[in-house]
């Protein structure tokens, strides 16, 4: 069976995101004052042929963890989608 994986990568709470700080900063120079703060990460999407949902997890998350994310500075969660 085929599984879609949606897996969200994102800089842990606690760590500064340069890149969101940039964000923040540009909106900021446009006249986009509302809003308050920025956080950049990764979406990535996975399709995967597992004989079970188990299975499929386990394989996202080991991808996630050797590949995808650096744990690091970033956490990331594993989402099923149709």
């Amino acid at each position: 069976m085929t599984y879609n994986v949606q897996i969200k990568v994102m800089p842990l709470k606690d760590l500064l995101d340069p890149q969101g700080k940039a964000i923040l900063g540009g909106l900021q120079n446009l006249g986009i004052s509302s809003v308050q703060d920025v956080r950049v990460g990764k979406h990535i999407t996975l399709q995967i042929d597992a004989p079970g949902e188990e299975e499929a997890r386990k394989a996202a998350d080991e991808a996630s963890k050797k590949l995808l994310s650096n744990p690091v500075m970033e956490f990331y969660e594993i989402e099923f989608v149709n």
